[in-house]
């Protein structure tokens, strides 16, 4: 008895780290958040345009800076125009880079705010773009 209950608890070790993936985010779905903020954000239209933030999710110029920052310094050549914008595809790959550089522990909440209010968001500003997020979710 002693000896399954060691050999089911060493299979379990060993598949817990055979399947740990390479990075946080690679393992957090984010598919959830980005559809949610899609539909606060745009219902859904990629050529949506409000001010200088465009596409799905909004994407202002200074995003896209961010992310061609952030590229740099990992050393990679892609480079997001800010024609990228209004492709769905890329707007999610940019939510995904930006929470993988300021959001390491994959937190919604955190995502969800920093989404509306920047990275130093204020957490009373966001509080109604938070819930409108999470609804979406449901």
């Amino acid at each position: 008895m002693k000896f399954n209950f060691v050999k089911s608890v060493l299979l379990s070790v060993v598949l817990l780290f055979t399947t740990v993936p390479t990075s946080a985010n690679e393992a957090f779905d984010w598919e959830p958040v980005m559809d949610a903020i899609i539909h606060v954000e745009s219902e859904g239209n990629p050529k949506a345009v409000n001010g200088l933030s465009c596409g799905a999710m909004q994407i202002n110029p200074i995003l896209v800076k961010d992310c061609n920052k952030i590229l740099k310094a990992r050393n990679s050549k892609k480079r997001y125009t800010l024609k990228d914008r209004f492709s769905v595809e890329k707007s999610k790959e940019m939510f995904l880079l930006i929470q993988s550089h300021y959001n390491k522990d994959n937190n919604v909440e955190k995502a969800i705010r920093a989404w509306n209010g920047g990275v130093n968001y204020r957490v009373k500003s966001t509080n109604r773009y938070y819930k409108k997020v999470l609804a979406a979710m449901k």
